[in-house]
């Protein structure tokens, strides 16, 4: 299913929100409780459909599915990649690492000459979800974050 700027959309676990751009890859620019994430579309239904199935559904039922089972990575290795092209990867794994839940995840950047390391540190400080981060005390070429 596809959507448009302005669409009210459900994230299942995460909560209804509106689209407020929508991207190459079936990816949205979605805002939910203030807010802002890229999302895959096939995680996201339209809020209409969300909330007919919620009346339906026995409050005693949780429902899980693939984007509430961590089934996101929890963990993204950064070598052989420019400082652009690893803060973008880095942008859409949390991103993915949000939606699926994970409380921790690890960033594998690596050890020589400090520019991603540095570069991440840097980002992660800019980003409201992330809680902490830290250098792995077993592995200087990991960074440990706190979602």
């Amino acid at each position: 299913m596809t959507f448009a700027p302005g669409d009210h959309v459900h994230l299942p676990r995460i909560g209804s929100g509106i689209v407020r751009e929508a991207r190459n890859g079936d990816r949205y620019l979605v805002e939910i409780k203030g807010r802002t994430m890229v999302v895959d579309g096939a995680q996201l239904e339209p809020a209409e459909r969300a909330a007919k199935r919620r009346e339906r559904m026995p409050a005693a039922a949780p429902q899980r599915d693939a984007a509430s089972s961590g089934h996101a990575p929890a963990s993204i290795d950064l070598h052989g990649k420019s400082v652009e092209e690893a803060i973008e990867a880095l942008d859409a794994f949390l991103n993915d690492a949000l939606v699926a839940s994970l409380a921790e995840v690890r960033i594998i950047h690596g050890r020589s000459g400090g520019k991603i390391k540095d570069a991440v540190h840097r980002r992660l400080g800019q980003l409201l979800p992330v809680r902490s981060f830290r250098v792995d005390p077993r592995n200087a070429g990991v960074t440990i974050v706190t979602l």
